[in-house]
């Protein structure tokens, strides 16, 4: 069966589409009687054409935002609560499943590769596991000159039910990150891109849900130490950076308000800064208004002590989370840092998006440290079975 979201199956929707729009307008004269079986021909051809229309543009619009990966998503037969994973201590925390060169526009041809892996990552306190996500390294991870060197991460997350690759193909991450290494616009930077839904299509809004799965602790807990214990990734919390879009914004803020011993700088792309239960999330909060009020990130600007963190809200005049985003301008306070992009103009798309990443990626330069030493040295990558060296399209997706 044809990929859901890829170009073969939206290039046959397109063309029966128009094989319906065609064939409905050669037969329409043989149609005009009077008859029931005119009328029923008429309908028929009305609203067959209309469905093959609507079909093509749904999996445009469906490829393009990434609201359903699969034909199991959209069929909702993939509603398993996801499984505990237990491991044996020394296990494997970063399985690499694929990977894919990218190059630079300078230095030698053996200098300017870098490459982007797909992996699986296992949380061994969570017991949830990443999957798929994706780690850019850039060139210089592989240059003699970086050979001793540990580098900052940056987590970047899609919204939901956005699918990583989007990162790749459409928000173009990787590139963009770069493009900014190379102008000196931020320090070479690892760059890990993931999708905040772990658990099945369960929207759990990046939180450790009472008596549920503890997305929260594998973002801010076992994500920093698996990629620190499998690549040269500084973990010191000043090393590490979150970005998202969406629902991946609302997480990336959170991580530094809640956990800024586990990022200390974040982004927010048209993000949100409360949730609420709905149909795809379940019961988040476990009956506990409390735990509600806990990840209501403007309370807890308003009423906790303000935590040392750098954030940036981007938004535009006519967003939904304009108004929001100025509260969050008025409740924070030293020692947090707070910056702010506000377009004249966008909406809550990849269009905009697009527009808001390399401004980001400049001023988070200013908040991340560089490589540091690291005089023990440090495979250049995971120790992981590559089984097989799957080709990955940084296109995919």
């Amino acid at each position: 069966m044809p990929s859901l979201t890829g170009l073969p199956l939206q290039i046959i929707a397109a063309l029966v589409a128009v094989a319906a729009f065609a064939a409905t307008m050669w037969l329409w004269p043989r149609l005009g009687g009077r008859g029931w079986r005119a009328w029923l021909g008429r309908l028929g051809a009305f609203f067959g054409t209309q469905l093959a229309v609507l079909a093509a543009m749904g999996l445009v619009a469906n490829s393009y935002f990434g609201f359903y990966s699969t034909w199991s998503d959209l069929l909702g037969l993939d509603g398993s609560p996801g499984t505990v994973v237990d491991h044996q201590p020394g296990g494997r925390a970063v399985s690499v499943t694929g990977e894919q060169k990218m190059y630079s526009a300078q230095g030698s041809a053996q200098d300017r590769s870098g490459v982007i892996q797909r992996v699986e990552i296992r949380g061994s306190g969570s017991g949830l596991t990443g999957t798929p996500a994706y780690v850019y390294l850039p060139p210089q991870y592989f240059q003699p000159a970086y050979a001793n060197s540990r580098f900052p991460m940056l987590l970047a997350l899609s919204g939901y039910p956005g699918t990583p690759e989007k990162l790749i193909s459409l928000l173009q991450y990787p590139a963009s990150t770069l493009k900014a290494i190379e102008a000196r616009e931020m320090p070479p930077t690892v760059l890990v891109m993931m999708r905040p839904t772990l658990v099945g299509n369960r929207d759990t809004e990046c939180m450790d849900v009472p008596g549920g799965p503890q997305v929260e602790t594998f973002f801010t807990e076992d994500l920093p130490k698996a990629m620190a214990a499998s690549y040269r990734v500084d973990d010191r919390p000043e090393s590490r950076a979150v970005i998202g879009d969406s629902t991946g914004g609302y997480c990336a803020v959170k991580f530094a308000v809640r956990k800024p011993d586990s990022y200390r700088a974040a982004i927010a792309l048209s993000g949100y800064y409360e949730v609420h239960n709905d149909p795809t999330t379940g019961d988040l909060f476990g009956g506990s208004e409390q735990v509600k009020q806990d990840n209501d990130l403007l309370w807890r600007l308003r009423t906790r002590p303000a935590p040392p963190v750098s954030l940036l809200l981007a938004t535009s005049r006519n967003e939904e989370n304009y108004r929001p985003t100025q509260e969050m301008v008025a409740a924070f306070k030293a020692p947090t840092r707070l910056s702010t992009i506000t377009l004249d103009s966008g909406g809550h798309n990849f269009h905009t998006w697009t527009r808001e990443i390399p401004p980001a990626l400049t001023w988070l330069g200013t908040r991340l440290a560089p490589p540091t030493p690291d005089p023990a040295g440090h495979p250049a990558r995971p120790a992981a079975d590559l089984s097989p060296a799957t080709d990955l399209s940084p296109a995919a997706g």
